[in-house]
């Protein structure tokens, strides 16, 4: 199996993310891969992709991949059935955090209940 097969998961991403100037190369038995990704959620979703396959310490990838917009963290599509608390477990782990993601998206959202299929919300960086 070639490294690219290997790693065919994140090169996918990389794909549906629409990565900029992004590379592949396979030298000496590692492959390199970059871009730059919309978002910082793009990229860690990157690298909990590589994470996945490689391990955390990976000798036959190396990646550099940059982030395009740093004012929040992601975009978020609204699907049938989903709610602020629904995004937060999804993306944080935790349903806690939905009032974030309503105070980043107040231009477009009046109530918490009441987001609506398709819908673009502005995914906010946590203060830790």
């Amino acid at each position: 199996m070639s490294l690219q097969d290997k790693y065919r998961g994140v090169l996918d991403l990389g794909k549906k993310f629409d990565v900029k100037d992004g590379f592949i190369k396979e030298e000496e038995g590692v492959l390199k891969i970059g871009g730059t990704a919309k978002t910082q959620m793009e990229k860690d979703m990157m690298w909990d992709k590589i994470k996945e396959i490689g391990g955390d310490n990976a000798a036959d990838i190396q990646a550099d991949i940059n982030v395009e917009v740093t004012e929040y963290y992601g975009t978020y599509t609204v699907q049938p059935g989903d709610s602020l608390s629904k995004i937060a477990k999804m993306v944080w782990g935790s349903f806690d955090n939905y009032n974030a993601i309503f105070e980043a998206n107040r231009d477009q959202l009046d109530n918490p209940d009441l987001i609506k299929v398709g819908q673009v919300l502005k995914i906010p960086f946590l203060n830790d």
